[in-house]
């Protein structure tokens, strides 16, 4: 028997490595012979750089940049095994997790560090780049991403917006003069964690700035800015971003690598199983076992274990997600191939607790799930 274990990490606690071999001890609990091989996945948000790198054998990086807060921050990003591939992953120099808890404010947060991360691998040499956008602490549409390429963006004065998705609302005129002529020697592709558009109702103001911190108040702020980012682009670059899929992620983020490097934006499990070969893995499986913190009604939109589970069910094999928790909708994902869900939480406790405790949740959750696949495999 061989068992897939395809895991995103679970934020704030572990990464997508840990957690596969979290649940590789349970299940060897169980079923001591078993052959259990770890695939650690992810969507383009945290835990992509790291799953890349293990899954082709690269190497990891590191430079510091500006963190989105305007601090300085040592951000991390790697090599694929190929040796050609840059990855960068946006989390790690513009993402939520780099704020202390409560001081995130997205209407001046910025993805500034994220282009000077590009800027380094250009300078290294490197002409094909994978970036991962998810996990961010910036709802500025990749407008930092532009200024640090070298992008002058505009009020009606002429001088430059300040950094952060608020200062959008004054833009009035694109300057991509100054933009590194060297990306046009570029292939970049761009690994988005959810398919959203920029602006409206499931845009990324709406649904995804109150995690960031913002108000209601500055949710219209944030949502009018993009829509007049939206329209001077259309004008003066001839893009119509505004209800494009993918465009929506990480603050909007997959706008500016669109407009100002000519990145692809792809859906970002599609993306990194490609890349992973994760269809080769699966093969001979029996099952595959796939899990992240938080389990909800938003992992339909092409999250990591739906990802997982659609490549699983091509092939004619069962998945199961463990999560953290489980939020709101999270049934939704019975219609998005995943056969089972449930939770690691075996009691009630806080959430600093579970963090704490993950590894060990984890690896008692699968032998759990795996006592009772058992069960079931012997009843008549």
């Amino acid at each position: 028997m061989k068992i897939v274990v395809a895991p995103q990490g679970f934020k704030g606690s572990l990464g997508p490595v840990g957690v596969g071999k979290a649940i590789k001890r349970g299940i060897l609990r169980v079923i001591p012979g078993v052959r259990v091989e770890i695939v650690p996945m992810a969507d383009g948000g945290d835990g992509t750089l790291e799953a890349l790198l293990k899954g082709t054998g690269g190497r990891l990086r590191s430079w510091w940049v500006t963190g989105p807060m305007g601090e300085r921050v040592r951000a991390n990003w790697g090599v694929l095994g190929d040796g050609e591939t840059a990855v960068i992953e946006l989390a790690k120099a513009s993402g939520l997790a780099l704020v202390p808890v409560g001081m995130c404010n997205p209407l001046i947060s910025t993805t500034y560090g994220t282009g000077e991360l590009i800027r380094r691998v250009l300078d290294l040499g490197f002409r094909r780049i994978l970036i991962g956008i998810g996990g961010s602490a910036t709802n500025d549409g990749g407008a930092g991403i532009a200024q640090a390429v070298g992008a002058r963006l505009l009020n009606r004065k002429g001088a430059e917006l300040a950094w952060g998705g608020a200062a959008l609302i004054n833009l009035e005129h694109i300057d991509i003069a100054g933009v590194d002529r060297r990306i046009k020697e570029c292939r970049i592709g761009v690994a988005c964690d959810v398919s959203n558009p920029l602006c409206g109702p499931e845009g990324a103001s709406v649904v995804y700035s109150p995690q960031k911190g913002a108000t209601p108040q500055g949710v219209e702020v944030l949502e009018k800015a993009l829509r007049r980012y939206a329209e001077v682009i259309q004008k003066e670059l001839g893009l119509d971003v505004e209800d494009m899929p993918f465009t929506g992620a990480a603050g909007g983020a997959g706008v500016g690598v669109l407009a100002f490097l000519g990145a692809e934006l792809f859906s970002g499990v599609e993306l990194i199983s490609e890349v992973l070969r994760l269809g080769e893995r699966f093969e001979g499986a029996s099952l595959v076992i796939t899990g992240e913190g938080r389990i909800d009604s938003q992992t339909a939109y092409g999250k990591t274990a739906v990802g997982v589970a659609k490549r699983a069910k091509a092939l004619g094999i069962p998945t199961v997600a463990l999560a953290g928790t489980l939020g709101d909708g999270y049934e939704e994902v019975y219609k998005a191939d995943i056969d089972a869900v449930t939770s690691i939480l075996s009691r009630p406790m806080t959430l600093e607790e579970a963090q704490e405790k993950t590894a060990s949740l984890l690896e008692e959750s699968a032998e759990r799930l795996t006592r009772l696949l058992m069960t079931g495999k012997r009843m008549k």
